[in-house]
Formats: structure tokens, sequence, C-alpha cells
């Protein structure tokens, strides 16, 4: 199977009605927009991938992620990365307590220290690691939780309109950072948004859900 990520013949129910099902797959560094209206299963979908979803919903098909199989792993066993509207960043942690929060363990406390300042650096938040988060801006906040994100080396990346709460200069500018990160990486990326802005962007397969 090639690689990137493959959603192959998924069907989604809830409470035993049919919900949404989409076949499709996203090559390493593509974005694939999902939209559809409120409540056709988009973020569902997202639940999926990641392994959360609530057990009033029901998944067939299968998922697979640079030819494993997904579809029964556990969470932190899947290695993909979501990013939602909200940065959710750890009010009671610093910015680079919160990136460090995404290191796998291991490592000198030196060399730990290093990769956050670095990301840091890649994002244009140099010297940002002491910082309250309760003082950075809404971009800020959103380049911190992408970072944090990446830090953990998904081998793909979730987006649920994670840029929606952004003003329009801002949000055109961190949407096309979350995208070179990714696509610099390799990472198949999956884009739910109500945006048609955000999927002209995305530069790529757009999948209508109805």
């Amino acid at each position: 199977m090639a690689e990137g990520l493959h959603l192959n013949k998924v069907k989604i129910t809830h409470l035993g009605q049919p919900l949404m099902s989409i076949d499709t797959h996203v090559a390493p560094g593509e974005v694939v927009t999902i939209m559809g209206p409120s409540g056709v299963g988009k973020s569902t979908l997202l639940s999926a991938i990641i392994g959360t979803l609530s057990p009033d919903f029901t998944l067939s098909g299968q998922i697979h992620l640079n030819g494993r199989d997904l579809t029964t792993l556990p969470p932190d066993e899947r290695c993909v990365g979501i990013l939602f509207q909200d940065a959710l960043l750890f009010p009671h942690l610093n910015v680079g307590a919160n990136l460090a929060f995404g290191l796998a363990q291991g490592g000198t406390r030196a060399e730990r220290r290093t990769k956050i300042d670095t990301a840091l650096a890649e994002v244009g938040l140099d010297g940002f690691a002491d910082r309250d988060p309760a003082t950075l801006s809404g971009g800020q906040r959103a380049r911190v939780a992408l970072m944090r994100m990446l830090l953990s080396d998904p081998h793909a990346l979730l987006l649920d309109e994670p840029f929606s709460g952004l003003d329009a200069e801002l949000r055109d500018q961190v949407r096309q950072l979350v995208f070179d990160h990714a696509k610099a990486r390799g990472l198949p990326v999956l884009l739910v948004t109500h945006d048609d802005a955000d999927a002209k962007a995305a530069d790529g397969p757009v999948v209508r859900l109805e």
C-alpha cells in the first residue's frame, strides 16, 4: 500500500443510523479538505482517525497510515497529530513547558531545551520559552500549538477548523505556516473547514460530505 493516509471504505454510524462514509487517500505532503454542513460527521471522522470515537458511534472500514492499520490501535500508538480551533495550551505551564509536553521522553535537559528553543525560533518566537501563555496573542498561541504538535513527531496531521478563530490577515499567515511545515515534513494533512478560502489555500482535493 502506498505511503500516506488511507481511509478505506470508512463508514460511521450513530446509534445504528448511518452518519457518513468516505473513501479517500491523502498523499505525503498533500492537504485534502473535508467540507460539509454542521452535523454531517466531519469532526467525528477526525475522532475516528485519532482513536477517540465515542461509544455511541460505530466505525467500519479501515484506516491505514504509511502501511500501518490504525483502525483498532489506541490513540497513543497512532502517531497522528491534531490541531483544533482552540490552541489548548496548558495555562499552568510556560511556553517552553508546553512544548516539552510534545517531546518524547529521554535526552538531557539541555538537549530538550535546545529542541524547544529551535522550534520557537522556527516560528518567529525566539526567546518565548519562559512566557506565560496568557500573555500571547491568538496567532502566537496558534504557532506554539503547531510546534508542540510537530515536536511529537506525528506521521499525519488533522486540522479541525484551527484557523476559524483568527482574524483574516492572521488567518492567512497561520494557515500558510501550518501548510508549509506539514509539506516540508511530508505529512499527509486532512483539513476540516467551512471556509472556501481554507480549501483554496490548501490547493488539494476537496471531499464534500452531505
